[in-house]
This record gives structure tokens, sequence and C-alpha cells, in this order.
């Protein structure tokens, strides 16, 4: 769209129409700002690399955030705790502290308790942020890896090594993405990148209504 292009004709008695105004605009400003941030990010990505979103959304407007993001030409990653099992540093941490076992050995467990209640039925995603935590999720049985602040050099030693093995899994790259860091980021071998901005900062964009005549 360009500053001035019209993009809805509505028809309708005025006071209906300015009643829900204000309304109708707020979804509209706000959901094409995330579209063309998303959009800017997928650009800058290149067509190699996916740019999900993340759960950082308005409380009540997910769906319609994530819906954003699609239209943006980016992709979603998992909507709450039932349609992907991610298991995360604080999760890792406490099971650590409960069982009074290593960060590895606690990866390597968690990944075995999620099979053992939901067998092959979900992904299966660990948040790693050093080499070894990363191979023990890999040798766990993982299915996405997701480097969470990690530095790039761990991404390409590991990234090395498992791509000569026969197992094919996801890598992800998340934490604090901008456009400016994505030209760096995209150069690693990742298959996704997941960006909070997408929906927890994108500016909203400027639309108005004018009564035509």
């Amino acid at each position: 769209m360009k500053p001035g292009q019209l993009v809805a004709e509505v028809c309708g008695p005025v006071k209906e129409m300015l009643l829900g105004e204000r309304t109708a605009l707020n979804f509209l400003q706000h959901l094409s700002g995330i579209a063309t941030l998303t959009s800017c990010f997928v650009q800058v990505a290149g067509s190699r690399i996916k740019i999900l979103d993340t759960r950082k959304t308005t409380p009540g407007l997910r769906l319609l955030e994530k819906y954003a993001v699609r239209i943006g030409g980016g992709f979603n990653h998992r909507c709450g705790l039932f349609d992907l099992i991610l298991i995360k540093d604080n999760h890792i941490t406490a099971l650590s502290l409960e069982r009074n076992v290593s960060r590895e050995k606690a990866i390597n467990l968690s990944v075995q308790l999620a099979r053992k209640k939901f067998g092959y039925r979900y992904p299966v995603e660990v948040e790693v942020n050093s080499f070894r935590q990363a191979l023990t999720a890999y040798q766990a049985g993982a299915d996405i890896i997701m480097f969470d602040n990690t530095r790039p050099e761990t991404v390409k030693k590991f990234a090395r090594i498992i791509r000569k093995k026969e197992k094919r899994i996801i890598l992800e790259w998340s934490g604090g993405v901008t456009l400016q860091n994505l030209k760096k980021i995209r150069r690693l071998p990742l298959d996704w990148v997941s960006v909070g901005r997408l929906t927890h900062s994108a500016a909203a964009l400027d639309f108005s209504l004018k009564i035509a005549g």
C-alpha cells in the first residue's frame, strides 16, 4: 500500500458506521503493522530461512496477530501449550534442581518424559545455549533445537556435526532478533528464526475513514 491509497469501501447507515469506526480501524492498524513488519523480516531473511512468530501476543488477540504474521509472509510457531512440546530453559533448570542432576542430564530426562507421555504425537523442541546442551538434545531425540542467544560459532560447529548424520532436525535461532542483526544471523546454517517483536513491538499503521461525497 502507498500513502493515500484506498484500502476498502463500506456502505451503511452513518450512525452505525461511526459507532464502529474506531474499533475497526484499531484492528486494521494493529494487524497491518504486524504484517508489514513481518514482511520486512521475511525480505531480509531471504528464501532459505523461515521467519516465525512467538507466543508474545496481546491477550485475546493471539489468533488474529498470528494470522497477520502469515499475511506478511511469516510462519506461525506454536499457538499454545497444546500443539508442540517446547522444553525451555526454566523447565531444564527446575528439573535439574529437583533431581539434583546436571543440565545435560535434565535435558535428556525431559525429552524422555515427553516421549513417554505423548509418544510422537507432537514434535519436541529443546531450548539450548551451548554446544553440549545441543548435542545432548539431539542424542535424546529432539525434533527441533532452539539456540537462544547463543554464540554463532556454536551453531556452526553443531550444524557441521549433525549434517553428516542421517537424522534430520530443525535448527532454530531465537532471542533479540532485529532487522539489523538478522543480516548476520541469516548466514548461519539455520532453518527457522523466531522473532517476538513481530507481535509485541510492531508499530500500528495509520488508517482513517472518510465519508465520500
